[in-house]
C-alpha cells in the first residue's frame, strides 16, 4: 500500500490523519520505505503516534498489559456508537444489531486468520476459555492438563469441574528460561496420560511476556488424541499471527488488551469440527448444535462496544501490525538488554527474541515484589503491577506504543539505583 491509497484508507474509515498530528504524514512516509524492525527505532513515527493519546501525566504507565486505554479516535468513536445506540434505543437491538454483530465477526475472523463462522464476541479471555472448560462433556476420572503459570481464573475453572465431575488437573510448571522448544513440549506431554482430554496452555504467559511453541503443543497433543486450549489473552494485536496456523482446538482472547478495544469484549474461537460437542453454559436453542453462535447467548450486550471493535482494528492496521509487534519488542529489549546482566537484578523473561515481545518481568533479589512496586510508583512514579508466585517474582512490565524510550530510561535508572 503506497502512501496516497494508506492516507485514503484512514478517510474513509473514518480514521483522519490529523488524529496522529500534523507530522503524520511526513513520518509514515518514511517508515513505509523500513522494515519492521528500523520502524521500530523511528523516533518520528512512534511520536506522532503517541499524540493520538491521551496520557496521564501522574505517573510512567507500565502496566498495559491489564488494559490497554485507547486512542483518542477510537474512543471518540466509541462515544459516538453509545450516542446512536442511545437515540436509535430497541429499533436499532431489533433491526441492526445482529447484522452488525455479524459483520464485526468477520472483521475479526479476518483478524484472526480462521472462518467467521468459528468465532464469536465474548466479554473477555475468562469467558471464553470457561466457555470451553464448562461445555465439555466430563466424566469422572478424566484428565486436564495445565500450567501453574495459567491464569488463575480458568484454573479455577478446571477446579470447579474436579468437584462436580470428578475430574484430575494435572499441573506442571514452565521454566522461565527453557533451553528449548523441545524442553516446553517434553513437560507437557510427560504430563499426558490415556486419560487426559484437554490441554490448556498460554500463548504468551501473562506474567511474564513468554511466548510459548503453540504449534509443536498442538502436534504433539493431537498426536496423543488430546485437545488444546489455547489462552491468548496477552498475544492477539500483539504479535503477528494467524490462529488457523497454530493448529490449536480452542482459542480465547481479550481485545480490550492489545487491540485497545475498550472494556467488556473478546472473543473464542472454536475449530469447526469441535463446535457440536460442546454444551453451551446457557439455554439458546435458536441455533443448530453446530453453529458456535449457541455458545454466545448471555443476554442483551452493550452493542456499542462491539460497533468500537471494528474502528480499534482500523486503528490497529493503519499503524501495521508487524510495525507494531517490531516495536513492543524494540521497547522490551531496550530496557532488559540494560540491565539483565546486573547483580542483584533478575529477569524472569527470556532474553530470546523468539521467546517475548512487549512485556517482561524483572524483580531485585533483596526486594519483595510488593515493596519493588510500591518503590516505583511513590518514588520514582512508574506505574507496574507486583507478581509474588512460586516460580515468579518481581514487578510485570507492559509499554505499549506511545511509550518512549525516555521514559524507559527512567525505569532503567531506577532499577540501577535500587539493586546497587
Amino acid at each position: 500500500m503506497n502512501k496516497r491509497q494508506f492516507i485514503k484508507t484512514f478517510a474513509a474509515t473514518g480514521l483522519a490523519v490529523p488524529a496522529f498530528g500534523k507530522g503524520f504524514e511526513k513520518a509514515l512516509a518514511k517508515v513505509q520505505l523500513q522494515t519492521p524492525e528500523e520502524a521500530a527505532k523511528n523516533y518520528d513515527f512512534w511520536l506522532e503516534i503517541r499524540s493520538a493519546y491521551k496520557i496521564k501525566p501522574d505517573y510512567i504507565n507500565l502496566e498495559n498489559g491489564y488494559y490497554c486505554f485507547t486512542p483518542q479516535v477510537t474512543l471518540q468513536n466509541f462515544i459516538g456508537h453509545v450516542e446512536e445506540i442511545n437515540f436509535q434505543g430497541s429499533y436499532y437491538m431489533r433491526t441492526r444489531q445482529f447484522d452488525d454483530k455479524a459483520e464485526i465477526r468477520k472483521k475479526l475472523a479476518a483478524l484472526a486468520g480462521c472462518s467467521h463462522e468459528e468465532l464469536i464476541v465474548t466479554r473477555n479471555t475468562t469467558e471464553s476459555l470457561d466457555t470451553v472448560i464448562a461445555g465439555i462433556d466430563w466424566k469422572a476420572g478424566d484428565e486436564a492438563v495445565m500450567a501453574e503459570q495459567d491464569y488463575g481464573a480458568m484454573l479455577d475453572m478446571f477446579k470447579l469441574q474436579a468437584r462436580r465431575y470428578g475430574i484430575v488437573n494435572k499441573i506442571i510448571s514452565v521454566p522461565n528460561h527453557p533451553a528449548s522448544d523441545e524442553e516446553i513440549v517434553s513437560i507437557y506431554e510427560k504430563a499426558i496420560t490415556p486419560k487426559t482430554r484437554l490441554l490448556m496452555v498460554c500463548h504468551m504467559i501473562n506474567i511474564t511476556g513468554h511466548i510459548l511453541p503453540i504449534r509443536k503443543i498442538c502436534d504433539m497433543a493431537h498426536s496423543k488424541g488430546v485437545e488444546v486450549m489455547v489462552d491468548g489473552a496477552h498475544a492477539f494485536a500483539h504479535i503477528n499471527y494467524k490462529i488457523s496456523d497454530l493448529g490449536c482446538d480452542y482459542y480465547g482472547s481479550s481485545l480490550h488488551k492489545w487491540l485497545s478495544v475498550p472494556l467488556g469484549t473478546g472473543i473464542l474461537y472454536v475449530k469447526k469440527d469441535k463446535i457440536a460437542k460442546l454444551w453451551q453454559m446457557f439455554g439458546d436453542m435458536g441455533y443448530k448444535d453446530d453453529d458456535i453462535r449457541k455458545l454466545n447467548h448471555t443476554g442483551t450486550n452493550p452493542v456499542h462496544t462491539d460497533l468500537t471493535i471494528a474502528d480499534a482494528i482500523s486503528f490497529y492496521e493503519q499503524i501495521g501490525r508487524d510495525r507494531k509487534e517490531a516495536r513492543l519488542r524494540y521497547l522490551q529489549e531496550y530496557w532488559t538488554k540494560q540491565v539483565r546482566n546486573i547483580p542483584n537484578i533478575v529477569l524472569n523473561t527470556p532474553a530470546e527474541s523468539h521467546r517475548a515481545c512487549g512485556i517482561a518481568n524483572v524483580g531485585i533479589k533483596t526486594m519483595k515484589p510488593a515493596d519493588l512496586a510500591k518503590t516505583l510508583l511513590e518514588k520514582y512514579k512508574i506505574w507496574t503491577v507486583a507478581i509474588d508466585s512460586p516460580t515468579v517474582k518481581g514487578c510485570r512490565i507492559t509499554p505499549n506504543i506511545y511509550t518512549t524510550t525516555t521514559e524507559l530510561d527512567t525505569f532503567v535508572q531506577a532499577l540501577k539505583v535500587l539493586s546497587a
